[in-house]
């Protein structure tokens, strides 16, 4: 996902990581059914006697065109895919507002900085939203800037897991991303005068802000729960918890204990502490939260000159693989903080409390032993981390078989009895790529979501995450695909030259220097991954990939480096005015960027081959129809650098959030569409287009395509906005009660653009100052730029309800 950094003192660090890690050039290509239903849909399925038989088991309101509240009612049957979409489609809109469509309302309940407690540890106070609240409060706060969010059912009393009726009461689980931190303390992103150093206060708030909340929500009534109440987090709940960047973790399956990841906190390298940069996740089959460790690599301090010199000298080994991650910079200075030098690190005992909870971002090697210091701590993060959303005491772990990258997302198609799972993931950064996970175990009926709250889904976890095969993607430019083993047997590994692995854990521990080994297909950020219920086709994000950097977009006329291919095969420039918040600009490559679609041959999970086609390519409508505007969008739905993906189980439509820092900005906020896909086999050839020598609508002369396939064109009945956010945020996160009549969608910084020297001239005064938002405690009237002196805005989770209580999006 990208980020906006103006205001992070170190936002290089996280442009680097996404734009010039994978430094392999040159050509990306050689040569250039039944229906299923998945995950609640698949448990919906186990309701009726032959499907059990058949599995072995027989014995402040927010601006909207509308107002009201639905009430839940018990789940219906997925519809087959309905033919149009019929809501009031949302404008686009520069508007500091959060907008859906008539007949619907919108509302704002768990904000950052919020207090969650449980029965034996109490909420803390309010949050003051100014910066003075204690440090020691904020793992019982709700983290900054939410992101990927799942939704776990609970039966009425709250005392068992319901994951095909629980529509009143649940857990959810949502990814807090990382900080804005000019909002977080009282003088901007300090306590004290602007550019002052970094003090431990400020770091554990900041620490303590990133991760993964775990929170009960309900309809209730004063907070009670209440069938026909109003949706609200439960406060004090035994649900509730927090897990951060200090919460203890276990390291599990190949590359637990490996050297690589022995560190001061673990010599025997079993386990870590934390999780950083939670983006996308998924949901398992038996009722886990799997979030995703993306951009970290920025966390740690490393003096790359001196560091690489004591490692060994640019050929290194962990030098090469510091490189290719992108390890240095130290984003929020909290390396500031920690010990200079072996001697200083070896007085601090290991502590949570102490000074070595900032030690541990010192990434520098200091010492002769990797016990001593933390020079191995980066190795640590980039996984997928697996978490019990209905048993707080069960201990999260990092699931190493599925490889260490900028994870986005981990989403699985439709277990079938006897069959090995898919786990499909993308590695978010400009040429990097697209993965797959295949279990060596195969699924088994008996290991079906159970619904007791004290079941070990941690040890279903250990079975089917732990064991098995990871691949990488490599697409052929004639719309078929090769999933290419990632394995230390692997000829194309063995033959590297670039590095040389020593087992398999090493192959985990640098996919992505095994991605490239192999000759994977470099794709254009590969985010947020979907499944299709419908028929089991995996959908990408594939955000943007701007022609700067050595791994940017290029034409095929623009020089050397990453061209355009069948895959990724558009290069165009787009001019952006300027805003009241921001500046005029042109961007060049795939600015806009698309969602690519596979399918499994014989729609088996464990294929090594696949078709695919590029489902939807992000454009604005009256771009070039030949090169830029490919899917025929219209002001009804053009949208660009789509992000969040997820299918509803319940009424199977296809909803996309867009993460748009740039590209079109000058026309509206960032927003969520709701789609109607069909299938890879409705693909479209289309023919390669020479660089335009004319303008052509909103597209300059240059613009040009490679021969790619495509989806068919989309209508505003198969595809079209839902909702708008407020200014400078994002949307992502999405996920829906089992019966899809409520929907809970995160919102992401908005105001994060403010300018600094604003916040700082608002100290002292309550938090009201002249911010670029002001939600979600205020909302500036319409088309209206004002100072209206109000609340620091911050991220949040909505909770939308059709009000005649129908299904959402139907």
């Amino acid at each position: 996902m990208t980020t906006s950094f103006e205001h992070d003192p170190l936002a290089a660090v996280l442009a680097a990581e996404e734009a010039v890690t994978n430094p392999r050039g040159g050509p990306e290509f050689l040569g250039i059914a039944q229906a299923r239903l998945d995950r609640r849909g698949f448990l919906r399925g186990l309701g009726s006697g032959a499907a059990l038989s058949a599995f072995g088991l027989t014995g402040v309101s927010l601006s909207a065109c509308g107002g009201g509240s639905g009430t839940a009612s018990s789940a219906s049957p997925a519809p087959a895919r309905i033919s149009a979409l019929s809501f009031a489609l949302v404008d686009k809109s520069r508007n500091d507002q959060l907008t859906v469509p008539t007949g619907y309302t919108a509302r704002a309940f768990y904000r950052t900085g919020d207090p969650i407690g449980t029965p034996t540890s109490p909420a803390p106070a309010a949050y003051s939203n100014v910066g003075t609240d204690a440090a020691s409060t904020y793992t019982q706060r709700a983290g900054d800037c939410h992101d990927g969010i799942e939704y776990y059912g609970l039966n009425d009393a709250g005392t068992a897991a319901d994951y095909t009726g629980g529509n009143r009461r649940g857990v959810l689980a949502m990814n807090h991303e990382y900080i804005v931190s000019q909002f977080l303390h009282q003088q901007g992103d300090r306590d004290g005068a602007p550019g002052s150093a970094k003090t431990a206060t400020e770091a554990d708030r900041e620490v303590a802000l990133h991760g993964v909340s775990v929170v009960e929500v309900m309809r209730q009534t004063g907070g009670a729960f209440s069938a026909t109440g109003t949706w609200d987090y439960n406060v004090t709940s035994t649900f509730n918890r927090r897990i951060t960047a200090l919460t203890r973790i276990e390291m599990s399956g190949p590359a637990r204990g490996n050297p690589a990841l022995i560190t001061k906190y673990s010599p025997a390298g079993t386990h870590t502490r934390g999780t950083l940069n939670n983006c996308g996740s998924g949901y398992t089959f038996w009722g886990t939260y799997l979030t995703c460790e993306e951009n970290w690599a920025g966390y740690f301090t490393r003096n790359t000159t001196t560091d690489n010199a004591n490692r060994g000298g640019s050929t290194a080994k962990s030098v090469i693989s510091l490189n290719r991650y992108g390890v240095t910079g130290d984003r929020y200075r909290w390396g500031t903080l920690a010990a200079p030098d072996a001697a200083t690190m070896a007085t601090n005992a290991v502590s949570d409390t102490g000074n070595d909870r900032f030690d541990r971002w010192n990434a520098n090697l200091l010492a002769l032993d990797r016990s001593l210091d933390y020079a191995n701590a980066a190795n640590t993060f980039g996984w997928v981390v697996e978490i019990d959303p209905y048993n707080p005491n069960a201990t999260p772990k990092k699931r190493t078989a599925l490889g260490r990258f900028a994870h986005e997302a981990a989403v699985m198609t439709k277990p079938a009895v006897g069959q090995p799972l898919a786990v499909y993931m993308g590695d978010d950064s400009r040429g990097d790529y697209i993965y797959k996970f295949v279990s060596q175990a195969t699924w088994s009926a008996a290991d079906v979501a159970p619904t007791s709250l004290s079941a070990n889904r941690m040890a279903l976890g250990d079975k089917y995450l732990d064991s098995g095969t990871l691949y990488a993607a490599r697409f052929n430019a004639d719309g078929t695909g090769t999933w290419l083993p990632l394995t230390i047997t692997n000829p194309a590994i063995v033959a590297a030259t670039n590095y040389t692995f020593s087992d398999q854990a090493d192959v985990l521990i640098n996919a992505r220097l095994a991605g490239d080994a192999v000759g994977a297909t470099r794709m254009d950020r590969p985010e947020w991954g979907a499944v299709n219920p419908l028929n089991n086709e995996i959908y990408f994000t594939l955000t943007e990939n701007n022609s700067s950097g050595t791994t940017g977009r290029r034409g095929t006329t623009a020089g050397s480096g990453n061209v355009i291919d069948a895959a990724n095969p558009r290069y165009f420039s787009d001019a952006r005015s300027a805003t009241s918040t921001t500046t005029a600009a042109t961007n060049t490559g795939n600015p806009f960027g698309h969602i690519i679609r596979i399918r499994e041959d014989a729609n088996n999970p464990a294929s090594l081959s696949f078709t695919w086609d590029v489902y939807l390519f992000g454009a604005q409508a009256d771009a070039d129809p030949t090169r830029v505007n490919l899917s025929g969008l219209s002001t009804a739905n053009d949208f660009a650098r789509a992000d969040g993906l997820w299918f509803s189980d319940a009424t199977n439509i296809a909803w996309i959030q867009t993460d748009d820092s740039g590209a079109f900005l000058d026309q509206t906020n960032c927003m969520m569409l709701a789609a109607l896909p069909g299938s890879v086999a409705e693909r479209r050839a289309l023919t390669a287009q020479a660089p335009s020598t004319a303008v052509s609508g909103s597209t300059p002369v240059g613009a040009e395509l490679a021969a790619t396939f495509a989806g068919a064109t989309v209508t505003a009945s198969t595809l079209r906005r839902f909702l708008v956010g407020p200014r400078d945020c994002e949307i992502t996160g999405v996920a829906d009660t089992p019966d899809g009549r409520t929907m809970f969608v995160n919102v992401q910084h908005p105001g994060e653009d403010t300018a600094a020297a604003n916040v700082v001239a608002a100290a002292g005064t309550a938090g009201a100052g002249d911010f670029n938002s002001y939600w979600p405690a205020a909302e500036r009237a319409p088309g209206s730029t004002a100072n209206i002196n109000g609340p620091r805005p911050r991220s949040a989770t909505v909770v939308i309800t059709k009000d005649d209580g129908g299904q959402i999006g139907l």
